[in-house]
């Protein structure tokens, strides 16, 4: 569950992961723990929910794994964008505009 002081539009926690490993590819908990740094600890992404996530994203092909090692030297699985995922990427950026400029526009109607 994506755990934040409001109710996010469905498909926000795919964007919010893409955009999380579009710099460099990352385990799990790095990836929820960036997005709450991001977020002025605002959205924090549950387990329960970000695996599933990443799970379905490989399955898409818009993410890639291996195993690795992290920081503290631990076994860790690191996900990383596929050509694809940049593509869908850029796609649910341009959505997440239009949608965040239509909400403006309703909320500065007089």
């Amino acid at each position: 569950m994506l755990t934040t002081k409001a109710e996010l539009l469905q498909g926000t926690l795919d964007l919010l992961i893409l955009k999380t490993l579009a710099a460099r590819p990352l385990h799990g908990y790095d990836v929820a723990r960036r997005i709450q740094q991001r977020s002025d600890d605002v959205l924090v992404v549950e387990e329960g929910s970000l695996y599933p996530c990443l799970y379905r994203m490989e399955g898409k092909g818009w993410i890639a794994a291996e195993w690795g090692k992290s920081e503290n030297n631990r076994r860790a699985k690191f996900y990383s964008l596929t050509r694809t995922g940049r593509k869908q990427l850029e796609e649910e950026t341009a959505i997440w505009e239009r949608v965040c400029r239509a909400i403006t526009l309703v909320l500065q109607a007089a």
